[in-house]
């Protein structure tokens, strides 16, 4: 059977100054000096530290970007391209996270072309999706969640070109975590889903939980079936609290 490579992402989201980089130096001494972790390390700065991140960035750690417009160039003020992205190094980049999804109003057909235009140039796109509170108290979440899943993946994309982040709106930056048995439900309904569509190669797409992810729960939720890794928020911004997660690949 094929196992997904693990992977514990950090996501920035709109933190982070020109001194920030001495979190990135500071996490790479923890991984380099520590006990090798059996996972992949990536952070997601701003853009305005893209470029300086992946300039310096040791080969510990992996740089992505927050987000990407679904064109090559144009007249897009303000967007950024995948083929930019590619441009500074970075090698990832993650995509329709539910906070673009909510402020910009991106649907899962942007999402399909924005993630279409990262793998065409290189880059490994890390969809997203996850449910709201609302769909979750109707009991709704799986039929979201899927069809975010089925509708997001490019109809092109091999098994290669991508990684899934579940993480479920509710809980993002408000301490709430959904039960292990929550969560465990919904990857596996989503490892299923890949299955169904890239047959045996869909067992090795990894998918990640994301959600309050922080160093308390760290190994209740890396332990669960189908759970691959971790997209962090908060707790990634500083390096020990991040090193703390990744200390559930360490055991």
């Amino acid at each position: 059977m094929t196992h997904p490579k693990s992977i514990v992402a950090g996501n920035w989201k709109m933190n982070g100054l020109s001194d920030s980089i001495a979190q990135l130096d500071a996490l790479a001494g923890m991984l380099d000096k520590g006990v090798k972790a059996d996972c992949d390390v990536l952070i997601c700065p701003p853009f305005t530290l893209l470029s300086a991140f992946a300039m310096q960035t040791p080969t510990s750690v992996a740089i992505g970007a927050q987000d990407c417009h679904m064109n090559s160039s144009g007249a897009h003020t303000g967007d950024i391209s995948a083929e930019m992205i590619k441009d500074t190094g970075a090698s990832y980049v993650i995509i329709g996270h539910s906070e673009r999804r909510a402020d910009h109003g991106e649907t899962n057909e942007i999402v399909s072309a924005k993630a279409k235009a990262a793998i065409h140039i290189g880059l490994k796109a890390i969809i997203c999706v996850g449910e709201t509170e609302s769909q979750r108290d109707a009991g709704q979440t799986l039929s979201v969640v899927l069809s975010q899943v089925i509708d997001s993946i490019p109809s092109d994309a091999s098994a290669d070109d991508f990684i899934i982040a579940y993480e479920p709106v509710w809980a993002i930056g408000t301490g709430r975590t959904p039960t292990v048995q929550d969560v465990a439900d919904v990857h596996a309904a989503i490892r299923k889903q890949l299955v169904d569509r890239f047959t045996e190669a869909g067992k090795g797409i990894a998918i990640l939980y994301g959600g309050s992810v922080k160093p308390s729960n760290a190994d209740e939720l890396m332990s669960v079936e189908n759970v691959n890794g971790a997209l962090v928020g908060g707790a990634s911004l500083k390096a020990e609290d991040f090193n703390g997660i990744i200390d559930a690949y360490r055991k």
